[in-house]
């Protein structure tokens, strides 16, 4: 039974890991680190010069950036020093309009801004910008989360300069999580403390429509409901929580001007999490009181095990919140917590290994890709089928085996996550 204390904690935690984003939340990050700099400096900035990790430069080269029709740091660089408002957060570029981004063109044009890859970041998200003009200099700093700055001076004068492994140990002592006090908070809390997770449902349901109405990216969501995309898939639950989930993702990814509900500092995910339950249970018919708790189940099974992963690594986020619609889903079946721990074990058995490649339009096929299996998971934990502990990776405590996928993903895949930087970084263009 879990106390008064722990459920407070908990809800605290997912209103910290589940907030709105406009735009991919890497480039985004460092448009908010730019507008920091620039508010610290008091002008905009002559020049900018920027150091990052090198996984938010990965997840930072490919993406549309909001309501600009581009691609890419530099414009969104750009904009956090013309009209960015760090007091927004994430959502930091709402002001952007027409004029700001013909702003934005000129000033990439005169090559104000150097964007280099920091060798020696110390965490795997680092965002260092450094401000120039009026003969001043300001610097700001983000660090382990995509808004947590941890350094802000102006000259000599340090205003903020906090020690990131201190950073770290905050976030480790938040609340400690297991899936059975997942299940617990999610199952035996008041709905009315849940509710607020409906605005996540609300604010996602309204990407996935202008990802049907419009044509961004790949259009995988649009192509799933086209005639070959019924003729293929059909119309049942599974082909209807593919397509809403990749026409969410394919509006962002495209940048449009809308936001989203994230999860653990990804849009992505917050997508991911939310879209195949919502889809599922409208289906389904549940009540709305089951669909609130399935997802907090989703969402907070996502905090959890990126509590573990860390908030960037070369495994694909996917992965993680698709293990979490996967529980969702799974106790809109009727599933019991025993259920929801087969379905944990059988996503971890067949997800494990998916890099993250950066961010991009593509990423609407990976979500795709999690969210079928999150689906044929539930479909087997239903029916008590599970991955066993003499298969693979898969332990017999389920704890263990989500410490199993993300020590993967944390360490046994550095040497990947370096390859494949390398690659996107030398292709011939």
């Amino acid at each position: 039974m879990l106390t008064s204390e722990e459920k407070k904690a908990i809800i605290s935690l997912i209103h910290r890991q589940v907030v709105p984003a406009i735009g991919c939340t890497e480039p985004i990050a460092v448009a908010l680190c730019v507008a920091k700099a620039k508010e610290t400096l008091g002008a905009v900035p002559e020049g900018i010069e920027i150091n990052l990790s090198a996984n938010i430069l990965k997840n930072a080269m490919g993406v549309g950036i909001p309501g600009t029709g581009m691609t890419g740091l530099p414009i969104a660089v750009a904009l956090g020093a013309l009209i960015g408002r760090s007091e927004l957060g994430l959502e930091v570029l709402q002001d952007c309009n027409k004029d700001a981004v013909e702003s934005g063109k000129k000033y990439i044009a005169e090559n104000r801004i150097r964007i280099k890859l920091k060798d020696d970041a110390p965490d795997k998200l680092y965002i260092e910008v450094v401000c120039r003009g009026g003969g001043h200099e300001a610097e700001a700093r983000i660090a382990t989360e995509h808004t947590n700055f941890v350094y802000l001076r102006k000259d000599g004068d340090v205003t903020l300069d906090k020690p990131i492994s201190a950073t770290k140990e905050v976030a480790k002592e938040d609340v400690t999580l297991t899936l059975k006090k997942v299940y617990e908070f999610a199952t035996e809390t008041d709905i009315e403390e849940l509710r607020f997770i409906l605005d996540a449902k609300k604010m996602n349901e309204a990407a996935a429509a202008d990802g049907l109405r419009e044509n961004f990216g790949h259009q995988l969501g649009k192509t799933l409901c086209s005639p070959l995309g019924r003729g293929i898939m059909g119309e049942g639950i599974f082909s209807k929580v593919l397509s809403a989930t990749s026409c969410a993702c394919d509006a962002r990814m495209a940048g449009a001007m809308i936001p989203v509900m994230s999860n653990s500092g990804s849009g992505n995910q917050g997508i991911c999490a939310t879209m195949p339950v919502v889809v599922f249970a409208e289906e389904n018919h549940n009540t709305e009181e089951e669909t609130i708790r399935a997802l907090i189940i989703s969402n907070l099974t996502a905090i959890y095990i990126k509590q573990h992963l860390g908030t960037l690594s070369a495994l694909c986020g996917c992965v993680v919140a698709s293990t979490g619609s996967s529980c969702g889903i799974t106790y809109l079946m009727g599933g019991t917590y025993e259920q929801t721990a087969f379905a944990v074990k059988n996503m971890i058995a067949n997800l494990t290994g998916m890099i993250c490649d950066g961010a991009k339009p593509s990423c609407a096929l990976k979500l795709t890709s999690g969210v079928s299996t999150a689906v044929l998971s539930a479909m087997l934990a239903i029916q008590n089928k599970h991955v066993t502990s003499v298969e693979g990776i898969i332990d017999d405590d389920v704890d263990q085996s989500i410490r199993n996928l993300t020590e993967i993903g944390r360490r046994g895949m550095d040497d990947t996550d370096r390859f494949v930087l390398d690659i996107m970084t030398h292709k011939s263009k």
